[in-house]
């Protein structure tokens, strides 16, 4: 006959191993610096999507006539989506410099998804629905297709190993930033799904972008911050704040047409280098 402990019954288990499971649980679950700005990364991106449903979607489908506060939300979720990118870029840096969990990659990898994925392509979705319903199936693809190329965006970057100081692929803040930028300047609807499918064939292309460090960084981080000023005259309506916001977005799409031509022109020159060292070195 077995005689059972009432302790263990109970569920008592030995005093080391209970020890052991406290030490490392608190290690496998203890967040860096780093990984709490990647979190503040995600609920940006969270907030970008609710600004966007109860201050552009809900109205319109209720009818509302209210303009000021579609474009208040929608400033706001713009601005949720800078200040994203804001994290994203210093969550990188701070882990550089002290150190990360070993969820960072993880994490940062599930918040650019929600923040770089899901809400510019809720945007680019409630853009169509607000723009016509009868175009509402097609943004909805357009949407889709931001997604998608989000999700291979960053699956590649976990498995790719590319050169130091490169992305391969657009960035993918880069990239949501100029989706937003494409909707926002208000271009006729098929020009501007044509773009934001564009957008996102750069963002799984094979095209390399320098990684934002060093003064590259700083410009970077200059340039969210008065895109974001752009945005709130917009939203506050101040005098020349649309033709402000308007010129803002066409220079982040320039800029984001540009990086590629430059890109590429340095393949085209490194691969005649090599072709003219190869040519050198079969002379006699």
């Amino acid at each position: 006959m077995t005689v059972i402990d009432p302790e263990t019954q109970a569920g008592w288990v030995p005093e080391a191993e209970s020890e052991d499971d406290v030490e490392e649980m608190p290690l496998s679950l203890r967040l860096s610096i780093a990984d709490t700005l990647t979190l503040g990364n995600a609920t940006c991106g969270f907030m970008a999507v609710y600004f966007t449903t109860t201050g552009i979607l809900i109205p319109h489908l209720s009818g509302s006539q209210e303009t000021g506060m579609a474009r208040h939300s929608a400033a706001t979720a713009v601005i949720l989506m800078l200040l994203a990118a804001i994290f994203d870029l210093c969550d990188g840096l701070v882990a550089r410099k002290l150190r990360s969990s070993p969820m960072g990659a993880e994490l940062d990898n599930l918040s650019d998804l929600i923040s770089f994925g899901l809400a510019p392509a809720y945007f680019v979705l409630v853009y169509g629905m607000v723009a016509d319903d009868a175009h509402q199936r097609v943004a909805a693809v357009a949407a889709i297709t931001v997604l998608l190329a989000v999700v291979l965006r960053l699956a590649r970057f976990s498995c790719v190993t590319m050169k130091d100081g490169m992305f391969q692929g657009m960035p993918s803040p880069f990239g949501a930033l100029t989706v937003v930028s494409i909707v926002l300047l208000e271009l006729p609807f098929v020009p501007t799904l044509l773009a934001v499918i564009g957008v996102a064939w750069l963002m799984v292309s094979r095209v390399e972008y320098p990684k934002p460090r060093g003064v590259l960084a700083v410009a970077m981080l200059s340039w969210i911050i008065g895109a974001m000023g752009l945005l709130a005259a917009w939203a506050f309506d101040a005098p020349g704040g649309q033709m402000l916001l308007q010129t803002g977005c066409a220079l982040q799409i320039v800029l984001a047409a540009t990086i590629p031509l430059f890109a590429t022109a340095r393949r085209v020159n490194t691969f005649r280098d090599n072709r003219r060292e190869a040519r050198a070195a079969q002379l006699p």
